[in-house]
Order: structure tokens, then C-alpha cells, then sequence
């Protein structure tokens, strides 16, 4: 159901209503590109079928599907149609084009071009949970996230969200965590830096650590014990961890970035043995996942800002080596980004 998750605070002057939620999104249905559009954005239905609702209510949480479509058009392609032109116009005129004529080359080719090429999807699942006063993306990228609420705050009138700060950096609380993991009984005092990680939550096997200076090297661990003297001296020498691996509860596995974004969501095995309903086909099967995913996560979003030294609004942290404040990714709502059409770099890559 959820591979990543952006968290956001729902603003307190937004008033979470369903029926507004459905109008909304039922204004702004997903329509494939047109033939010289290079993307297009709307919201399609969360369990797959054509015309089906575009807002599911489960368990008192609303999940809703925006889909994105891009045109892509190769460099390579879009290259050789500018020297073809710029070709033309020197035999034509006795000399070669300047800069700002091929730029308005380009922009001519790729409209010439947009019927022809192919076209990419993503689907980005989206969770409000009203109650918690929380919105949560399924999406690998800001920029991602950015359209999502962008098309909310079109459609709803006074949405808004808030970021979320904790007393300590998801970096800080990682790298004390590790300290402490690395530190071995009988060596005294463990280092002032160590933090205890919180009984819900244990250390995996993955990390990466990256150095905050101009060499900007980088370790990364994949499958190996992380409580090593090696680990530690990388920590004390000033690299940070940008990335770690964490199983909350025994239940949920996960990876936690520097950006406290969740990713690599996995539900581990014995999580869905009291849903009889877990892993069939249609809406029971819909149904169930979701209620096992919100289920869980919801459960799990509090334990993690508590762990990073608990929710604070802004102004009332003390900024220091330990506390630090954590703005989470996307504090207003922004305008969608200028958007080139080239198969190089996909929007959702």
C-alpha cells in the first residue's frame, strides 16, 4: 500500500471535510496528455477501477490516488531535429542560427515532436488521517509531494499545512543511536553524543554516513552489523548518518532519512495474521491492506517523533549540537515547477 511516506502537519485552521474532499476531487479528474501537453495531473481511483470513487474512507481514514502522466522526449531525438532545422537555415540564409534562434528552436521541435512520444505514469498514493491531523504522501521526492498539494490547495478552500519540527534532527538522533549501539560494556562512560534508542525501535542493517565537509565522501552499509568500532570511528571523525535502516515494534520495517522521510516500507511477517481478509483479490483485499497499512503507520508516526526528542512548535526548541530543530520537506504550498520534456530525467526519478 505505502513503499514511502512524506509526513505533513494539517494546518489547525483547515477543517477536514469528507464531502468537500470528494467535490474537490471529483474536479480534478485525471485526463491523459493531450497531444502537444507535455504532463498532466489528476486524481483517479484509489482501488483501480474506472469510475470509481475518487476518495476511500476506511476506518476513518481517506486515501486518494493523483496520477501523473509526462510526455518523453529523448535528448538525443530532440538534438537531432534542432541541427536538421538549424541545417535548413543555413543553406537557406548563408549562416548558422545563433543562441537565442535555437532556443526557439528547441521549444519549436519539442511541440513538433510531443505527438509522437511515448508517455510515462506515476500513481502516488495519498492518506489523510482527519482525526491526527496528518497528511501522508507516497512519493520518493519533494517535488512529487509538491504536486499533490498543490492540487489539494486548488480544490479546498483554507487547506494548508505546517511543518513538523522535533527537538532533535533525525541525523543527530541516528548518529546517537549508533554511538551507543557501538559503545561495548566495560569501556566507562559511553560518548556524550550516544542516545539510547527508544524499546520500539531497533537498528537494522543498512546505513550510509556522509561526510559534511567540501570531500563530501560517503560509507554505506548494506546487510552489516552497524554496532562495530568502524561505524563509531566514521561517526566521531564528523559523518553524519543520512540513512538508517529501523524495524519499529517487530512489525514494521523501514528506511529513515536525514529529511525524516520513511522509505522502503515493509510490513513484516505476523502483521497480517488477525486480518482474515489480508491478501484477496477486489475491495476485501483493498480494504484490508489499507486498514493493516493506516493501522500501523499511524502507530508508528508518534513513537518516531518521540524518539526524535517529541513534536515542538516552531520557536519553543533550544538550537544546540543535540537539539536541533527538523523542518519536515514542503512548508507552503508551491507552484508546480517548470517542467522540461526529456526522457534523461524523469519527474519521478
Amino acid at each position: 500500500m505505502f513503499k514511502n511516506l512524506l509526513i505533513y502537519r494539517l494546518a489547525e485552521t483547515w477543517q477536514p471535510d469528507l464531502d468537500a474532499l470528494v467535490e474537490a476531487a471529483d474536479a480534478a479528474t485525471f485526463i491523459p496528455c493531450g497531444a502537444t501537453q507535455p504532463i498532466s495531473a489528476g486524481w483517479v481511483a484509489p482501488r483501480g477501477r474506472a469510475h470509481g470513487s475518487l476518495v476511500e474512507s476506511i476506518g476513518g481514514h481517506w486515501l486518494l490516488r493523483l496520477m501523473v502522466e509526462q510526455k518523453v522526449l529523448p535528448g538525443s531525438v530532440v538534438k537531432r531535429r534542432i541541427d536538421e532545422m538549424a541545417e535548413r537555415i543555413e543553406a537557406d540564409t548563408g549562416r548558422k542560427p545563433g543562441k537565442k534562434q535555437r532556443k526557439d528552436m528547441k521549444d519549436q521541435a519539442q511541440l513538433e515532436l510531443l505527438p509522437q512520444a511515448f508517455t510515462k505514469q506515476l500513481g502516488l498514493p495519498v492518506w489523510i488521517a482527519p482525526q491526527e491531523g496528518l497528511l501522508m504522501i507516497d512519493a520518493a521526492s519533494t517535488a512529487r509531494a509538491d504536486e499533490v498539494i498543490t492540487l489539494l490547495t486548488k480544490g479546498l478552500a483554507g487547506f494548508s499545512i505546517e511543518p513538523i519540527h522535533t527537538a532533535l534532527a533525525p541525523a543527530t538522533a541516528m548518529a546517537g543511536w549508533l554511538l551507543a549501539g557501538a559503545t561495548r560494556p566495560g569501556e566507562g562512560e559511553m560518548p556524550e553524543a550516544a542516545i539510547e534508542p527508544p524499546a520500539v525501535f531497533t537498528i537494522d542493517r543498512d546505513c550510509e554516513l556522509k561526510a559534511p565537509d567540501v570531500s563530501k565522501s560517503v560509507v554505506r552499509y548494506a546487510r552489516h552489523p552497524l554496532d562495530t568500532e568502524e561505524v563509531r570511528s566514521h561517526i566521531e571523525q564528523g559523518k553524519r548518518p543520512t540513512r538508517l535502516a529501523l524495524t519499529w515494534n517487530g512489525r514494521v520495517s523501514f528506511v529513515l532519512t536525514e529529511q525524516m522521510v520513511l522509505k522502503k516500507i515493509e510490513f513484516l511477517d505476523g502483521v497480517q495474521e488477525n486480518t482474515p481478509s489480508a491478501g484477496r483479490d477486489g475491495d476485501d483485499g483493498f480494504d484490508a491492506d489499507a486498514a493493516i497499512a493506516t493501522g500501523e503507520l499511524i502507530r508508528l508516526i508518534p513513537d518516531l517523533l518521540d524518539a526524535l526528542g517529541g513534536e515542538q512548535k516552531p520557536g519553543l526548541f533550544e538550537a544546540s549540537a543535540t537539539a536541533t530543530p527538523t523542518t519536515m520537506p514542503m512548508t507552503t504550498p508551491a507552484a508546480p515547477a517548470k517542467t522540461s520534456v526529456s526522457a534523461d530525467a524523469p519527474p519521478w526519478e
